[in-house]
Parts: structure tokens; C-alpha cells; sequence
């Protein structure tokens, strides 16, 4: 395919040019949305919602149990359907679990360790509880489980990869948009569970309805599985896929009707860091030029900073803090070529995010 006729089919499959009607749909499209950014996240959802969304609708969608929040793939903190998160887990979570086995050997987070840890924060959530990171921690401890350093923050994505545990409402914060989200246990926050037939499948097949045109490689990546597993998922989501390149490698999007461009999509974006847009691919140079990726990021720091698209392509980056108080100001832009894309432009994107984040 021409990148140009990418960029616009994958604007519209990442619903950046087709909004969804709410943030639970845009949600449920996109299977798995990054978020260890916890604001970045729910803008990301916001930005492919109609209607312009608050932080506080989407902190509603958390707050209903319609979305939720996990380590989910590549042992990086993803936002999905609350009835989704058993499928993606039941392909990806042994793998995390796995590849984590040398911090817990260094952590000293044998089966044993687990095991107590599992019993006293199941307990302590038992009967619809909710405890912030730091009550779930005080709980370990008292239990007789060492949360010191990182151990609580390795003892909580392991019960979050083995589906125990996710993190459900948001904690309320005084003075700005809340930071952090009560955990909660899954069998109890999760009232409505998917069941495909093949999960794996399933989750090919959803990966190129939200990030296509795209293929087996970029489906490794986003998900963090081989890639001969990939080309497995690929045979077996055949049926609901539509082959539309095949050199140097075969390239797919859903079959049947892509979303409608809206007439009222800005082509001008600002969207979050490790955008789904940008972050998800193989080969991010179709978004970006090659000169502009450091720019972009993973940086040394692992950061990839939010971004700004004109008519899908990253032309620029921005910044903006959440501190009390600060999140009420004006978000800073920096474009690569300074005079690419009209200034008001780019204004009126950045104040679609501010009007988000102080609604």
C-alpha cells in the first residue's frame, strides 16, 4: 500500500478520524490501550470518543466497572475492557509471569511468597473491597509479605498477570485529576467475562481492526508474543481479515466496512505519550520520519513523549504538567519545523486536551 493510503485507513482504524460514540466503544475497539501514563491513557480514549469527553467521563467508564485497567502485554500497564481482560490475559499472562522470573528471583518471590501474597490481598478485597497501592501495601506487610524497594510493585503486577487483581475505580485527588485507581479483586469487579472460542485469534483479529493496515510483526510487538505465534494468530483470524499487501510481508485490515471518516475530524491531533498511533508498529516511520524518531522517544529514560499529528503525520511534540494547580495550564507545543502546521492550529488541539484534563 501507499504510506499515504496507510495513514489514512489506519486514522480512521484507530478511530482518530472516526471518533466512537463513548469511551467504553472506543475502548472495546481498541482492545488494549497504553497506559502507564495514567492521564495519557484516558486521553488517548477521549480522543477517539465523539463528543469531546472529560477526564471525569472517562473516570466514570472506570468507575462503572466498563473499563479497567492491567498489565496486560509486554509487561506494560494497558487499559481494556473490563470483559476483555480475561481473554488477553489468558494469552499473555504465563509469558509475563515467566519473563519475570529472574526479578523475583532477586526479590526473593518464590511460589511460596506468592502464594502468601495472593491469600492476604485476596482477603483483604474479599466482599467488593478496594484498597489504593499504598493501603494494599501497609496490608502485605502486615501480613508478613515485604513490600521494601520495588518488591510491592513486582508483587502486584504478578497477581495482575495471573488475572487475581486489576485496577478498577479511580482514588479520588483534591485539587486536580486523580493519579492512581483502587485495585480490586477480578472476580468480583468483573461482572460480564468474554469467552471466545480462540483468544489468540481474537485478539489478532481486534489488533488489525484498531491499529490496520498491518501485520504478524507489528502484532509481536504490540502484544509481546513470538513472532511465529503471531503468524499463527494471523491463519487463524483469516476469516475476519482482508489481505491487502503482501510484499515484503503480508499486510491485512478487517474485512468488510472500515469506520466512516467524520466530517468533523480535526486534522490536527495532540495525542499522549506512548500513543497507540505512533508506539505500535514495528516500523514507526510511516507516522514519523525517520530524523524525528529520537525526538519521539523510547528515550533513554524509556519515555515516549506525547505527540502532534497533522493529518497523520507527527509533525511535532508537547508537554504538560498535572501537578495541583499546574494542570490548568496552557499544555507547551514544540514543533520539529517550526511554521509546518498553521499555529492556531495546533492551539486548538492542545486546548481540545486542556479542556479535557480540567473539565
Amino acid at each position: 500500500m501507499h504510506p499515504a493510503d496507510v495513514i489514512a485507513r489506519r486514522l480512521r482504524s484507530h478511530r482518530l478520524a472516526a471518533p466512537a460514540p463513548t469511551v467504553a466503544d472506543a475502548a472495546a475497539h481498541m482492545l488494549a490501550t497504553q497506559g502507564q501514563e495514567f492521564w495519557g491513557g484516558r486521553w488517548a480514549l477521549a480522543a477517539r470518543t465523539a463528543g469531546n469527553p472529560s477526564v471525569r467521563d472517562v473516570d466514570a467508564a472506570f468507575d462503572r466497572g466498563e473499563i479497567v485497567r492491567s498489565w496486560t502485554m509486554r509487561g506494560t500497564i494497558h487499559i481494556v475492557p473490563a470483559r476483555d481482560l480475561g481473554t488477553v490475559l489468558s494469552v499473555t499472562g504465563d509469558r509475563q509471569f515467566r519473563s519475570a522470573a529472574a526479578t523475583h528471583r532477586r526479590e526473593g518471590l518464590d511460589a511460596r511468597e506468592f502464594a502468601r501474597a495472593e491469600r492476604i490481598a485476596l482477603g483483604a478485597l474479599a466482599g467488593g473491597g478496594r484498597l489504593s497501592r499504598r493501603e494494599l501495601f501497609e496490608v502485605l506487610e502486615q501480613g508478613g509479605v515485604s513490600t521494601a524497594g520495588q518488591r510491592g510493585y513486582h508483587v502486584l503486577v504478578g497477581l495482575s498477570v495471573r488475572g487475581l487483581v486489576c485496577q478498577g475505580p479511580v482514588v479520588p485527588r483534591e485539587g486536580g485529576p486523580t493519579r492512581e485507581q483502587y485495585i480490586v479483586r477480578t472476580d468480583e469487579w468483573l461482572s460480564d467475562v468474554a469467552t471466545p472460542a480462540d483468544p489468540l485469534a481474537e485478539m489478532f483479529a481486534r489488533f488489525i481492526a484498531s491499529h490496520g493496515p498491518a501485520g504478524a510483526r507489528d502484532f509481536a510487538w504490540w502484544s509481546g508474543l513470538p513472532l511465529g505465534q503471531a503468524r499463527l494468530a494471523a491463519a487463524a483470524a483469516a476469516d475476519r481479515l482482508e489481505l491487502v499487501d503482501e510484499t515484503p510481508e503480508p499486510v491485512w485490515i478487517a474485512a468488510g466496512s472500515a469506520p466512516r471518516r467524520s466530517a468533523t475530524a480535526s486534522a490536527v491531533l495532540a495525542l499522549p505519550p506512548f500513543e497507540e498511533y505512533f508506539i505500535s508498529y514495528a516500523d514507526r516511520t510511516v507516522p514519523c520520519a525517520p530524523e524525528f524518531l529520537r525526538a519521539v522517544g523510547p528515550g533513554l529514560n524509556g519515555i515516549v513523549r506525547p505527540i502532534i499529528v497533522a493529518d497523520g503525520t507527527i509533525v511535532g511534540v508537547w508537554a504538560h504538567s498535572l501537578a495541583v494547580g499546574r494542570h490548568a495550564n496552557d499544555p507547551v507545543p514544540e514543533l520539529f519545523v517550526p511554521g509546518v502546521v498553521p499555529d492556531e492550529e495546533v492551539a486548538a488541539a492542545l486546548d481540545r486536551y486542556r479542556t479535557f484534563i480540567t473539565a
